[in-house]
């Protein structure tokens, strides 16, 4: 499979791995490189030796690219960025501020530069300042999101740019990667979706509440502060909803959602912040990696394949395979 993603990044499928803070680890990373997609090391938060240590051992998993994400808010984003360079991987996403800073040493170290966006505007100046491309992802998901839906951001944000564009936000099977290249995107981007992969480290209990989640048990929190998170209804995520209603300070909500993403990451479902976006109530099975990409792409080609009179009687039928898959074969 060709489009200008795999043929950019140097990788087989136009699937990118989203960058989980405390999740998104070298194990992970590495088994979707390996498996034909990109694999993104989530380095928010992280100490200088966690990230070696990661890379480390997602190399030691593939000679594929992989990739890492700097959280540009990060207070060691500066160190971290540097770091990119020494360790020569191929590929940076960024999120949460502008690359500006770091984008000639990225260029000149041959990194290729993909920040993640949530509006036309931003996209156009990422590309402006030297993006590769661009991640446009909607509000449907899980984690820091912004206030556009999918739908209505990836075709906005390809009418604003001629760099490729990755379609991010409540895909998880073939369905939503035919929408997002029916949308413009030339690649898409999953996170969900590989929370509940064996070679996800996240704890059994956060894995067991993303397959359990229908579609309405998603909520965000953290408006009052401007950083919006969205993760699966729990304990924690209701009490802060209760304090953002009452008006707290800032000081108090910052107090309240401290330590939260760890305490979730520990396996602590009901006092921690659980993020995954909407299309959680879509993943109804465990699997590997390399099935979920497999999968998703064997999938959207067979839709592909098909006029609208034919995805419409597909459509009425309504027929499903056991384990929760639309058989497209018929």
């Amino acid at each position: 499979m060709k489009t200008r993603i795999t043929e950019l990044l140097g990788i087989e499928y136009p699937v990118v791995q989203g960058a989980m803070a405390r999740i998104a680890d070298g194990g992970l990373a590495g088994a979707v490189s390996a498996a034909g997609g990109l694999g993104i090391i989530a380095c928010g938060g992280a100490s200088l030796e966690w990230i070696r240590e990661e890379v480390a051992r997602a190399r030691a998993l593939t000679d594929k690219p992989i990739g890492i994400n700097v959280m540009l808010m990060d207070p060691r984003a500066a160190e971290v960025a540097e770091l990119v360079c020494e360790l020569g991987v191929e590929v940076v996403t960024t999120g949460a501020g502008s690359p500006a800073n770091y984008m000639a040493a990225w260029k000149e170290a041959g990194v290729k530069v993909v920040p993640v966006v949530a509006s036309a505007a931003l996209a156009a100046r990422m590309e402006r300042l030297g993006a590769d491309a661009v991640v446009a992802e909607g509000t449907e998901a899980g984690g820091h999101i912004g206030e556009l839906a999918t739908m209505a951001l990836v075709p906005a944000v390809c009418q604003a740019v001629s760099i490729p564009v990755i379609g991010a936000g409540g895909i998880a099977d073939g369905r939503g990667m035919l929408a997002a290249f029916a949308l413009g995107a030339e690649g898409v981007q999953c996170g969900t979706r590989f929370l509940t992969v064996e070679e996800c480290s996240v704890h059994d209990a956060w894995k067991e509440k993303v397959l359990a989640a229908k579609d309405s048990d998603t909520i965000v929190t953290g408006r009052g502060t401007g950083h919006p998170v969205r993760g699966l209804k729990n304990k924690f995520a209701r009490e802060c909803r209760k304090m953002e209603m009452a008006a707290k300070s800032g000081e108090e909500l910052e107090g309240m959602y401290a330590g939260s993403l760890a305490r979730a990451v520990a396996g602590d479902v009901e006092n921690g912040s659980v993020m995954a976006g909407q299309v959680a109530a879509l993943v109804a099975e465990r699997g590997t990696a390399a099935g979920v990409i497999q999968e998703m792409v064997r999938e959207a080609e067979a839709l592909a394949g098909r006029t609208l009179d034919e995805l419409a009687a597909l459509n009425s039928r309504r027929e499903r395979a056991q384990g929760g898959g639309d058989d497209f074969t018929a």
